[in-house]
């Protein structure tokens, strides 16, 4: 009988066991290792694979294309350099009326117009003819100077018969004296009276026709105090009017300057000044910059838009703008800034959204290259990050050479 035999039943059963739990061990451990291995063997390969793909220019961390002579002679390349770049800020609003230069012209005094002279659209200069009126006051006035000048002259009747009467013993020097304090009393008057009617517009030539003929006028005439152009008209025959009672029969405008409100961002609020130059486009005139400069800008920000008023006055001369015309402007809000640039040509926006330039130093082999771009200003890119001073782009054709990486052999 062998060792084997001679163990007792339950020996046996132990060594059994061992022996099972040994030989899983070695198995499970070269199960392991063959696993690693195998793990092991397709990262290398990928590894590979992708360092090879990467030399053929068609994927890999460096991406490039080769091109032949006559392939680069359609490329435009050139030196990366510094630009200056102006600090500019942009925003959106809405063409106003100068209201400095607008006004409402209204009557001083109540009464029923009689006549209105201009339309909405018609230019008009200082001292011309709005409307007339039939005004019950400027009549008043001019009842009370034709009666102080009947007085006056019944004054200046009685202080003459006083003075004859004293030269001839007829009278006393008292009634002398009396009748010259009533004649000054009456001119007082009458030159009071004057003026009550001058206030109402009248000139001395048109005063002196109402003494002369004793004849009242009371057609009020309500010029109008600028020159400018008639933007809105409420007057018509017949209609009664009040000092100051909204609408105003006219308002008239100074055109030669207008407004822009724009509503700014609250994170760009720091950036406006007073006096800062702007250039304003609007959609009917897609060719012309209106330029004019900052006069307001507001003291609080609107608590339900988070944004701030700027107002701008614009150079109108032509006369182009008209209130409530959509408009964009542009404004300069620091000295320019020095960076490099590129060409916008030699930018790609890729389709995930990065911007790339195409690399050379040798006008043959063309390595992509992610930049960071910032301000794009006259055809250039600002580079904030991916290049540096002097390296050699693709200053037109970028996206040429973006294609054929796409494309492989087939482009």
């Amino acid at each position: 009988m062998n060792a084997f035999g001679s163990l007792s039943r339950r020996s046996r059963t132990v060594v059994l066991a061992v022996i099972v739990i040994v030989g899983a061990g070695v198995f499970w451990g070269r199960s392991f290792i063959g696993l690693a291995d195998g793990q092991a063997g397709p990262k290398d390969k990928i590894a590979a694979a992708e360092s090879e793909f990467s030399g053929s220019g068609k994927a890999g961390d460096t991406q490039t294309v080769d091109l032949s002579e006559k392939q680069a002679s359609t490329l435009k390349i050139g030196p990366v350099g510094a630009r200056d770049f102006a600090l500019l800020k942009t925003a959106v609003g809405t063409i106003d009326f100068n209201e400095n230069l607008l006004v409402q012209v209204f009557s001083q005094y109540a009464g029923k117009i009689l006549k209105a002279s201009f339309n909405i659209g018609d230019d008009v200069k200082a001292g011309d003819v709005l409307f007339t009126i039939d005004s019950p006051d400027l009549l008043q006035a001019e009842s009370a100077l034709l009666a102080s000048a009947g007085v006056l002259e019944l004054q200046k009747r009685a202080l003459a018969r006083a003075t004859n009467l004293l030269k001839a013993g007829g009278s006393a020097q008292k009634d002398v004296d009396q009748s010259t304090s009533d004649q000054q009393t009456a001119e007082g008057n009458y030159k009071a009276a004057r003026d009550a009617v001058r206030i109402f517009g009248k000139t001395d030539a048109e005063i002196d026709q109402v003494v002369d003929m004793r004849k009242v006028d009371s057609t009020l005439r309500v010029p109008s105090p600028i020159a400018g152009r008639v933007v809105a008209r409420n007057a018509a025959p017949g209609l009664l009017t009040q000092p100051g009672s909204t609408p105003s029969p006219y308002s008239v405008a100074d055109l030669s300057t207008m407004w822009m409100l724009a509503n700014v961002i609250e994170t760009d609020a720091p950036a406006y000044k007073l006096g800062q130059a702007v250039e304003v486009r609007v959609p009917a005139y897609p060719d012309t910059v209106f330029r004019g400069r900052v006069t307001t800008v507001g003291s609080m920000i609107d608590p339900n838009t988070h944004r701030q008023l700027v107002r701008s006055e614009i150079d109108d001369p032509q006369h182009q703008l008209r209130s409530g015309m959509f408009a964009s402007f542009v404004i300069n809000v620091g000295d320019p800034m020095r960076s490099l640039a590129v060409p916008a040509e030699g930018v790609v926006r890729e389709g995930d959204g990065t911007m790339t330039v195409w690399v050379t130093s040798d006008s043959r082999r063309f390595i992509k290259r992610t930049v960071r771009i910032g301000l794009q200003q006259s055809g250039w890119d600002q580079i904030l990050d991916g290049l540096s001073a002097g390296e050699t782009v693709v200053t037109d054709g970028a996206v040429f050479l973006s294609n054929k990486l796409l494309l492989g052999d087939a482009g």
